[in-house]
């Protein structure tokens, strides 16, 4: 790397980055980029610019992405019901893929020599941002400060910050504040009390929610339109992708809903515990299925739910543009035009529950279903002749047996 005489920093403004813009032109003596993606954090940019040029940075990068990463990303992946481990909702992952390319085509378009990204030596980020870069430029050089530098813990980082004369934000008294990410999909929080997984996190942590406790009394309906597998319309309003969510987690996270205390693994192996809030996306998956359920063939539904923990693994590991990934994503999408209609979803006190949906594509047939006489749309006795059958191998075991 000596010979790096400009680099492009995926840049937030926030401790780490600052921090590493300084070292960046400290330890290379190289000019320093920087790219701060607004990807619907809902924090003033500015500062950002700001903290850029106070160090000398002439190139600043800050762009609106919050359309195309609902639009591009997040949507995709609602198609596929992605969620992993059983309980984490990708918010982190699936914002990398977005930011990495940006890095990559501003470093093209600038002439820089290398990318950088604040991701620590231990996390999943390093290998999201680093798998993309070298998927879309096989020969693109980066730099990880958090792998070179003895900066190795917050305490150090802020005490950095206090010489260079960085701001730090949010920082709490008698310690450092908790690592956070956040987009228009979620926001999570990493360390301190949370590295005990005993430990409840603290009431006043949680950001974007209301505690379910604390929540009005009285639930909220909200009707969810889809079209083509994609949310379309909130109460019969018609949105853009971003500004959709961006409502819908404006009022699940006023009702409670969306918060998850989780200890995950790892693509480097090991066990972390994070907490969650992703209150529009979890209303918005509870709601796709819903559609599903009515819209779809059974065997194609359950082929989804086969391949959906495979998908969110790719997701979560940083392979989003890798040829599994978008094999999948074709086979996903290939039954998207059958997921339109309406959900009718209630919130209450930290709980999200379909209690209605309708589709022109339905396959829900009423005659068929019900309890009541069906008019001859079902004979009853076909049943033995089918249950016979599928019994066939169970009773010759069962001979064989005895």
């Amino acid at each position: 790397m000596a010979d790096v005489k400009k680099v492009v920093l995926a840049y937030s403004g926030g401790l780490d980055t600052s921090v590493i813009l300084k070292w960046l032109q400290d330890r290379y003596g190289c000019e320093v980029v920087t790219f701060t993606a607004d990807i619907g954090q809902g924090e003033e940019l500015a500062p950002a610019r700001a903290k850029a040029e106070a160090l000398g940075v002439k190139e600043i990068f800050i762009e609106d992405l919050r359309e195309t990463f609902v639009r591009d990303y997040v949507f995709p992946m609602l198609r596929a019901n992605a969620v992993y481990e059983g309980e984490y909702l990708l918010g982190t992952s699936i914002a990398r893929p977005l930011i990495a390319r940006r890095l990559v085509e501003i470093a093209e378009a600038t002439g820089a020599d290398a990318i950088a990204h604040g991701a620590t030596g231990k996390g999943n980020d390093q290998v999201r941002f680093e798998l993309t870069a070298y998927a879309l430029k096989p020969d693109i050089r980066i730099i990880a400060p958090w792998r070179e530098w003895d900066l190795n813990a917050r305490e150090k980082l802020l005490a950095y910050a206090e010489r260079h004369g960085i701001a730090v934000e949010h920082k709490r008294r008698g310690g450092s504040p908790y690592s956070m990410d956040a987009n228009l999909l979620h926001i999570s929080y990493e360390g301190g009390v949370l590295e005990d997984p005993w430990v409840e996190p603290e009431p006043d942590m949680w950001r974007w929610t209301t505690a379910p406790e604390a929540a009005p009394d009285e639930p909220r309906y909200l009707e969810i339109g889809f079209e083509r597998g994609d949310p379309v319309s909130l109460d019969g309003e018609r949105l853009s992708p971003a500004a959709l969510l961006e409502k819908l987690n404006r009022i699940a996270g006023a009702h409670g809903v969306g918060r998850a205390d989780i200890v995950e693994n790892r693509y480097v192996g090991i066990k972390s515990r994070g907490c969650y809030e992703t209150p529009g996306g979890t209303v918005l998956l509870k709601a796709r299925r819903a559609v599903e359920s009515l819209t779809l063939d059974r065997e194609v539904a359950h082929l989804k739910d086969e391949v959906m923990p495979r998908y969110a693994q790719l997701v979560y590991y940083g392979y989003w543009f890798s040829p599994e990934r978008e094999a999948l994503q074709a086979l996903i999408d290939a039954s998207r035009d059958q997921v339109e209609g309406v959900v009718r979803v209630k919130l209450y006190k930290g709980s999200v529950t379909v209690v209605g949906r309708r589709s022109e594509k339905s396959l829900f047939d009423a005659r068929v279903a019900s309890f009541e006489d069906d008019a001859g749309a079902y004979d009853q006795k076909d049943a033995e002749g089918f249950i016979k059958l599928n019994a066939l191998r169970l009773r010759t075991l069962a001979a064989r047996r005895r």
